[in-house]
């Protein structure tokens, strides 16, 4: 509940930040364009979000006869979800990863690559099935199309503000003294940072939850524990073929180590992931800590997993 009100209340933010920089471009018609310009950008990110993220990683559906043991996962992953079982697809790519998408648990998409099977274990991929699986149970599919359509449109409107700025634009009442066009100029600047940390703050909450749904659902979060640590160091020495738009939807953050996207990323630090699931499933080794930075890791992994709980 916690998280699913921390969420709202960071939607609501991104909606209030476009209205202001509409409000700030054009008054209260700059605020009903902002709004339609939302409207537009939701509608398609709802219907067409899947398409255009698998067509973007040129994913292949498979069917039960393709892969009879992936597909045999995910559906006994599905039943004990409570959920419809998924379209599956393949992504021809050597990283490790995986991802879900769609507009509901009915119209769900998970796709994998084909590094992810070809290095994990049974175990481990059924851990990284399951939290995919967790997003959708969780309704996260939608709402991180929603936000990064979202931030999307206010990046749109940022750049309209700069453009006005520098042509004049804003109320006549603001640029007689020009704090107008400062004021379009700072917001061009802020906004699309502010709309990019809102977009990384929900994320990354979804993502603790994510962990721990999908731990509760194959009952086995070691597996997914130590998928993680697999995707994580192999991404490091092959980072994947990703648009960094998309980074949000996919299990651990595809984007190298040395981008400067890494610094708005969408995804919590692995090491504290992992921390989290095996302190939270109880099989981390308490006597085993033996520096503060471990003991304060922990420490963290056990406040929040009881918020959670």
């Amino acid at each position: 509940m916690a998280n699913l009100i921390r969420t709202s209340v960071l939607l609501v933010a991104m909606t209030a930040l476009m209205l202001v920089i509409g409000q700030l471009l054009g008054g209260n018609q700059g605020m009903v364009i902002a709004l339609i310009l939302a409207g537009v950008m939701n509608f398609v990110s709802y219907w067409y979000s899947d398409k255009i993220v698998l067509k973007m990683y040129q994913a292949r559906e498979i069917k039960l006869e393709d892969d009879p043991d992936l597909y045999g996962i995910v559906s006994r992953l599905a039943q004990r979800a409570g959920l419809p079982m998924p379209k599956l697809f393949i992504i021809p790519q050597d990283t490790p990863n995986a991802f879900a998408t769609g507009r509901n648990p009915d119209h769900a998409v998970v796709a994998v690559t084909k590094g992810l099977l070809n290095l994990l274990d049974e175990q481990e991929i059924t851990g990284v099935l399951a939290h995919e699986l967790a997003h959708v149970k969780n309704r996260d599919i939608l709402i991180g199309s929603i936000a990064a359509t979202m931030a999307g449109a206010i990046m749109v409107l940022a750049s309209m503000a700069r453009w006005g700025a520098i042509f004049g634009g804003g109320r006549s009442s603001d640029d007689e003294n020009g704090s107008g066009i400062i004021g379009l100029i700072v917001l061009s600047i802020i906004a699309p940072v502010a709309a990019m940390i809102i977009q990384m703050a929900i994320s990354r909450s979804r993502e603790y939850l994510a962990d721990k749904t999908g731990a509760q659902v194959s009952g086995n979060p070691e597996g997914l524990a130590r998928a993680l640590e697999k995707l994580g160091a192999y991404s490091k020495r092959l980072p994947m073929q990703s648009n960094p738009s998309t980074a949000h939807i996919f299990t651990v953050s595809p984007l190298s180590g040395s981008s400067l996207m890494t610094l708005f990323s969408t995804h919590p630090p692995l090491e504290n992931r992992i921390v989290m699931l095996r302190r939270g499933s109880g099989t981390g080794d308490k006597t085993s800590v033996s520096t503060p930075r471990e003991q304060n890791r922990q420490s963290q992994a056990e406040d929040f997993w009881e918020r959670l709980r």
